[in-house]
Formats: structure tokens, sequence, C-alpha cells
């Protein structure tokens, strides 16, 4: 079953359970999802690779919103927008752990042959495909520099 046939599915079931936190963090993704099949230059069909970086996408955002309004001292809209945020994270692939991350980064590295901190774009183009929706952007890039510092 595919993201979008599991989130339609789901939005069912949070209906039928009358979970208004869930049901709004679900329709959230589904309007994100037929967007994205609808946009110009888009064929109608959204693959998993896809609905992951929109999720990866909707999560960061919705971080973002919380800590803005944690600073401006409205913790309801915080929890409301960390509630939507574990609903999504749900959907993604399980995170990797700083030394998961560590051991990825240096296969990576390895294959790619770089050796020195210059030859960072070439590990940070197969890193980010390889590691969408495990690993934060920043994180790959903080510990790709490292690595890569180290050699």
């Amino acid at each position: 079953m595919d993201l979008y046939t599991s989130i339609e599915s789901a939005i069912k079931e949070a209906m039928l359970a009358k979970d208004k936190v869930r049901l709004q963090a679900l329709r959230g993704i589904k309007k994100e999802f037929i967007e994205a099949k609808t946009a110009p230059g888009a064929n109608g069909e959204l693959s998993d690779d896809e609905a992951l970086k929109i999720l990866v996408k909707m999560v960061k955002q919705r971080r973002e919103s919380a800590r803005i309004y944690t600073e401006q001292n409205r913790p309801d809209l915080a929890d409301g927008e960390l509630a939507e945020v574990a609903v999504i994270e749900a959907y993604l692939p399980k995170a990797l752990s700083t030394d998961e991350l560590r051991v990825e980064l240096q296969k990576i590295i390895e294959q790619t042959g770089a050796s020195s901190p210059a030859e960072m774009g070439k590990v940070m183009g197969v890193a980010t495909k390889a590691l969408a929706g495990r690993a934060d952007g920043k994180a790959i890039s903080a510990m790709v520099r490292e690595l890569l510092a180290a050699k």
C-alpha cells in the first residue's frame, strides 16, 4: 500500500474515532499530496519518495511554528503543532541515531572516494538521497564536514 492510500484510510479511521488532532494532521498531509500531484509539470502520480520529502518538510514547518509560538509565550498553539508533528512522524521511516548516521556517512564517503572537505558536495549529493527522511539535512552536513576534516 502506498503512502497516499494509507493516509486516506487513516483519515477514515480518525473520523470514526473522532480524533480531531489526528484528523487535522492527516487532512493536511492529504492536501499537500494532492497539491503535489496536481502541480504544473506533475504527472498526476506521487511516488513514496516524493511523499516522504513532503512529510519531512511538513515536520520542519510545524517544529518551526511550535518554536515561534513558544518564544511568543503561546504554549497552547505550540502544543497543537507538536501534536501534528507526532502524527506526521508516524509515517516517516525511523530516524537514525548519531552513531548510525556516522556509520552510514562513513560508508558513503568510502564509496565516493572523498578525502577532503573540498569534496563535501560530492558526498552530500549521495547522502541526502540515501538518507532522505531518516536524517536531517543539517545533521548530515555537520557530520560530513566533521568526518572529512578528520581525514
